[in-house]
């Protein structure tokens, strides 16, 4: 689950399993850290590894490319929608997140 705040974070429901939260539980305590820490810490590892592999750089090139691809489709609809007077683009508004992709249903 993830929930939108105002401050520009996100709230995340994690599940571990027993055994994993027992040993983060105790590796934060003795690095003298919370769990929100601990888990701060451990994606920001593991983003700073992702984007030292080129492999993982030329993927997120291809899903650019298909965000891009995606845009121009959306506006040509919107265009042939509207012929020679299509709207003016406005200023992007935020998105409330609901942690839910297509295809999930809500529990």
């Amino acid at each position: 689950m993830t929930e939108a705040t105002r401050s520009g974070t996100k709230t995340l429901g994690v599940r571990l399993v027993d055994d994993l939260h027992a040993q983060l539980s105790l590796v934060a305590q003795i690095d003298g850290m919370t769990l929100t820490d601990a888990i701060l810490e451990a994606i920001r590892t593991f983003i700073d590894r992702k984007r030292q592999e080129p492999s993982f750089a030329e993927r997120a090139s291809v899903a650019l490319a298909e965000i891009e691809r995606e845009a121009q489709a959306r506006r040509s609809a919107v265009q042939t929608l509207f012929g020679g007077n299509a709207p003016e683009p406005a200023a992007a508004e935020p998105v409330e997140d609901t942690g839910r992709r297509r295809g999930d249903r809500k529990a």
